[in-house]
């Protein structure tokens, strides 16, 4: 597995829209029906990649904390499923059914809306402010496959509280570090 780290994309830049397949409800969702006026959580993540599997059970805890505080929470895999089979819509759906992803898991087939977004690890995140304007881009937590630090979510659940107190984010972010994106030839 290759670490690579997050691309610290500029704050305040707008999210990019998109229509992609959601593997759960099988339907066609926008990012226009799925934000909030409150804070959105753009997560870029995938099946296979261990830095995902170490934090999957913590994304669904984040999920199921914030959802009801109005925040609305969005995954998306974009990886080539034709050499990373594990990574395939189908996969994915039985992945989120299995852990109970209470958040959609599209799927990003032309690789359009990873490049929109200059994501290139799993799992990066990215949050949004009620206008959509990004506030927060950057790790889950200090976490990571084989360390004894234990998966809080911390990074992530600092920004989303000071976003509904109405509170400026940190701006000293730290990127997140995962497995690059795999990018179709």
């Amino acid at each position: 597995m290759a670490e690579t780290p997050s691309v610290m994309v500029e704050l305040g830049t707008s999210a990019s829209n998109f229509k992609l397949y959601d593997t759960i409800t099988e339907t066609e969702k926008s990012l226009e029906q799925l934000k909030s006026d409150k804070c959105t959580v753009i997560m870029f993540i995938c099946n296979h990649c261990p830095y995902v599997k170490h934090v999957n059970e913590e994304l669904v805890r984040l999920a199921n904390d914030y959802i009801p505080k109005g925040v609305s929470f969005i995954a998306i895999s974009s990886n080539d499923v034709e050499n990373y089979p594990e990574d395939s819509p189908e996969k994915m759906r039985e992945l989120a059914e299995r852990l109970g992803y209470p958040f959609p898991y599209l799927y990003d087939e032309t690789q359009e809306v990873a490049k929109a977004y200059n994501a290139t690890c799993t799992p990066d995140f990215y949050v949004y402010d009620g206008n959509m304007k990004l506030v927060y881009r950057g790790q889950l937590d200090d976490s990571r496959p084989g360390s004894s630090t234990p998966v809080t979510g911390k990074d992530l659940r600092s920004a989303l509280d000071n976003i509904l107190m109405g509170k400026p984010v940190d701006e000293n972010q730290i990127p997140s570090v995962g497995c690059n994106i795999k990018w179709k030839r």
